[in-house]
């Protein structure tokens, strides 16, 4: 039996926005491209081995392109996160699920982080710091505005956890 405040593990509610689909497969097209263009360059380059490196870089194009249509939605109905006052739960991963639990009492840092793509999309990566030796914990895929209010409030609740004496 639990106790009111006790952290367990279990699924966590919220999603990610649903812009995350699209930068996720703008990611899987741009880190095909760039092998694509150069496979490209180098068929145009050798003649003697332009037909393997063309097929080589329509290889790469198709594997691109099917993990862009393939993977980002799949991601989507799996990533999950939430905010209580006792922890941060977040829940990642495809073929390897991984649920994890950072008691307010452990958080050390909150950080918004916003790249290029993200920006593009309206989106930034919210990372909690903690004393874990497993690392941070990122949750990917925010609407921008519902980042900042959440590193906001983690901010808040963190500075008004007492520490973890342990």
């Amino acid at each position: 039996m639990t106790g009111e405040g006790t952290v367990r593990l279990r699924p966590p509610n919220n999603t990610l926005s649903e812009r995350a689909i699209g930068w996720w497969r703008t990611q899987w097209l741009v880190a095909a491209f760039v092998p694509v263009a150069v496979l490209g360059v180098l068929a145009a380059s050798i003649a003697p081995a332009r037909t393997w490196l063309l097929v080589a870089a329509v290889a790469v194009a198709v594997i691109g392109v099917a993990g862009a249509v393939l993977f980002p939605g799949w991601w989507y109905r799996l990533h999950r996160w939430e905010v209580t006052g006792e922890a941060v739960y977040i829940r990642t991963g495809a073929f390897w699920q991984e649920w994890r639990i950072a008691p307010m009492s452990r958080i050390q840092t909150v950080d918004t982080v916003r790249g290029p793509l993200e920006r593009a999309f309206g989106l930034s990566t919210v990372t909690v710091t903690t004393a874990s030796s497993k690392g941070a914990l990122r949750i990917e895929g925010l609407d921008h505005e519902l980042a900042a209010e959440l590193s906001a409030q983690l901010t808040r609740v963190t500075q008004a956890t007492p520490g973890d004496a342990t």
